[in-house]
């Protein structure tokens, strides 16, 4: 899993919806993209943080780095 794919799994999280809510909301498959089996668009992150509630700038500022680490 790279690094946004564990942002948005993280946020997603810590908002308490399951990939299948976000899906009914939004119709976007977070599954692939938070197993890594998809990229992600600047659009459909665009449109993800939107529905999680955080701005783009945030979700690279914001517990990114901790994440990187993580997985590096």
């Amino acid at each position: 899993m790279d690094a946004a794919a564990a942002r948005i799994k993280q946020l997603r999280e810590a908002k308490g919806v399951t990939l299948e809510v976000v899906f009914h909301d939004t119709g976007i498959h977070l599954a692939r993209l938070e197993a890594g089996r998809a990229n992600v668009t600047l659009s459909t992150l665009e449109a993800v943080c939107q529905y999680l509630g955080v701005s783009l700038a945030e979700f690279f500022s914001q517990g990114f780095e901790d994440l990187r680490e993580g997985l590096g």
